[in-house]
């Protein structure tokens, strides 16, 4: 099944990214204030994760979450936690970064988390509809393990 075909989480989209290349590198935009998923703008981060790292599980209130990933690759795993949620209980599994050039839409009150996979280090932009606020953060947590999100991070083989 492809990106389009699947039955996503009420809520996410995923926007197909291009990367314009030619003998000088590439050029690539991820996100637009004329996109049709655009809402506004928090800020804007970076984080580097080594292989084999999860970064699961948390959530927010009321920040959507726009991910991208331009180094490496990352398995996103998102779960739908919202019991008025007409996809309440299911997961999302997405694969990011070089080797699949998308932007992941993450919803408010959709947990979600991430584990870098293959040899090298990950590089995972954020464009978060809200800014962080160190007194106040806007993002509750549950362990990667936790028994409440059916969803094991090991590798499936087969």
């Amino acid at each position: 099944m492809n990106l389009m075909e699947k039955r996503l989480i009420e809520g996410v989209q995923i926007k197909p990214l291009t990367a314009h290349a030619d003998e000088r590198g590439y050029l690539m935009e991820m996100l637009r204030c004329d996109d049709p998923i655009f809402q506004k703008f928090g800020q804007a981060y970076v984080s580097l994760n080594y292989p084999g790292v999860i970064r699961a599980w948390h959530w927010h209130e009321r920040q959507t979450d726009y991910w991208v990933v331009v180094k490496g690759m990352v398995k996103a795993v998102l779960y739908d936690r919202r019991p008025e949620s007409p996809t309440h209980g299911m997961i999302n599994e997405f694969f990011l970064g070089e080797q699949n050039r998308i932007l992941l839409v993450i919803p408010p009150r959709v947990a979600h988390g991430y584990k870098t996979i293959g040899v090298e280090p990950s590089l995972l932009i954020n464009f978060p509809t809200e800014p962080y606020h160190r007194a106040q953060p806007d993002e509750l947590r549950l362990p990667y393990d936790t028994p409440e999100i059916p969803y094991d991070w090991g590798i499936r083989m087969g």
